[in-house]
């Protein structure tokens, strides 16, 4: 018997240039049989696909749940709105200082207050990445990577060094929560390079998953631009903070982090949410001259979907920047022709009291950087990736398969027998507008209000259990810790 039988879907894998249609047998929280006919009497719960995609269950790599809000408080409300969107696994990079859990100390002891606080509160399965933010983080990283199955190291903000997370500031040590004589510079990013690469040869077996990744921006760059698009005032909304934080600044960043990772022998980075056609064709330069490291190359859906006309304005602020549009249909040829390797939204719950600022809610400089949109990752590339000529297929790929196999989920990202029942069912043919008034997340706005998709998530299921039917959420949040890489 089985637990589910999914009637007449066309099932969408992304190692695959076809969609066939086909039934999918479901038995203890796994696919157990993906074929043609099964028989309903065969299952205990029988659902109609509608001939539907149906898609393995979307994996948002990259997120920041609990950055704005208390994790406990955030995860709920955020994890409803992915799974809304078809995303089964979210991965979050977290730090120590201020944010997130509000405190300094060994990473152990952060990493056993969250993974207490995050529990039972998710609707979909969960990991983290982990930033060591103090000299005695890079001490901790072997326990990090073997006692908490957390081996990929980031986000690494490189533009920390003077600049805070929404412009300039010089209270760096204190947000940061650093003790006198620690400093986050290119010192101690080397430092982290050299660690990672050490388990490398230490864990030759989990050596493709000991990575670290990079938010790559140059902060003197940004302190001296900063100041001078201020100053010059030619500029507003997101063509100001785009031209403040300029792309030659990404280009810097992301040249440095390939000299640094091949002079530590680091084999795997991933330079995350690349922005602008200057830091993409930095990161190909990179893979030319150093090919003995591994670049991972991340794109957000909102670099892919908004550009700095975007009517939204400065609730679509955002680091790096929201970019003009040739920038953006820049990086969708990187999308289409393969380069781009998976794609994310970012996530960052920043909610509406506190987006902008309440005597000058225009001001771009006085706004907070971070959006939401995990639930709208995968109808959203769906949509514009297939109006542009991406396969479905490699929609499955982009946000599901690649993400999977990068970061050792090594049963999620596919449909087939023996992999976790994570589905996303998608109606290719209805349309809809992203209105922020119907999305389960708390933000309270979305910078892609108005946005028409074609295409639209009806059921997700996370290890065979429904958690999102017919626009409602279903159950209780069940989502499990993922340690990495996947144990069974």
């Amino acid at each position: 018997m089985f637990d589910t039988i999914i009637k007449k879907v066309r099932v969408v894998r992304p190692n695959s240039n076809e969609t066939p249609l086909l039934d999918i047998g479901i038995r203890d929280g796994m696919f157990a049989a993906v074929e043609r006919h099964l028989d309903p009497a065969e299952a205990y719960t029988v659902v109609d696909g509608n001939e539907w995609l149906a898609f393995p269950g979307a994996i948002d790599s990259h997120t920041h749940i609990g950055i704005y809000q208390h994790p406990s408080i955030d995860a709920p409300t955020e994890s409803a709105a992915a799974v809304s969107g078809g995303v089964t696994t979210l991965l979050t990079y977290v730090r120590t200082g201020s944010l997130y859990l509000n405190r300094s100390g060994p990473c152990g002891d952060f990493m056993d207050e969250l993974l207490h606080v995050s529990s039972g509160r998710f609707y979909c399965d969960y990991g983290y990445h982990v930033s060591p933010i103090s000299s005695d983080h890079i001490a901790e990283m072997e326990r990090i990577v073997c006692a908490y199955g957390a081996p990929n190291f980031g986000e690494v903000f490189m533009f920390y060094g003077l600049h805070g997370l929404h412009g300039r500031s010089d209270t760096q040590a204190q947000w940061l929560m650093l003790k006198e004589g620690d400093h986050y510079d290119l010192a101690h990013f080397d430092c982290i390079c050299r660690e990672a690469a050490r388990l490398q040869r230490a864990y030759p077996e989990l050596a493709p998953l000991i990575q670290v990744s990079f938010h790559c921006e140059t902060p003197e760059i940004l302190r001296a631009y900063e100041k001078k698009i201020r100053h010059e005032d030619h500029l507003q909304g997101l063509a100001a903070y785009s031209a403040a934080r300029p792309p030659h600044s990404e280009a810097i960043a992301i040249s440095i982090v390939g000299a640094m990772a091949h002079a530590a022998g680091l084999h795997h980075v991933n330079i995350l949410h690349i922005s602008s056609r200057e830091a993409m064709e930095a990161a190909l330069r990179c893979r030319s001259a150093y090919p003995d490291v591994d670049f991972g190359i991340e794109v957000t859906a909102g670099h892919l979907l908004l550009d700095t006309d975007c009517p939204m304005g400065v609730w679509a602020k955002v680091n790096p920047p929201i970019r003009p549009r040739e920038d953006v249909e820049y990086l969708w040829e990187k999308v289409l022709d393969g380069t781009v390797q998976w794609v994310v939204t970012d996530h960052a719950n920043c909610p509406r009291d506190m987006k902008v600022a309440a005597t000058d809610p225009g001001n771009i400089w006085l706004a907070k950087a971070g959006f939401g949109g995990s639930e709208y990752l995968l109808p959203a590339l769906y949509s514009e990736g297939v109006r542009r000529g991406l396969s479905p297929n490699r929609v499955a790929a982009l946000v599901s398969g690649n993400p999977a196999r990068r970061f050792g989920l090594s049963r999620k990202g596919d449909i087939a027998a023996g992999y976790d029942a994570d589905l996303a069912l998608l109606d290719p043919s209805e349309r809809w507008t992203i209105h922020a008034a119907n999305s389960f997340s708390a933000q309270g706005y979305t910078p892609f209000e108005g946005i028409e998709l074609t295409g639209r998530v009806k059921y997700t299921f996370v290890r065979g259990q429904t958690v999102f039917a017919n626009g409602q959420i279903v159950g209780a949040p069940e989502g499990r810790y993922l340690h990495r890489p996947m144990r069974g």
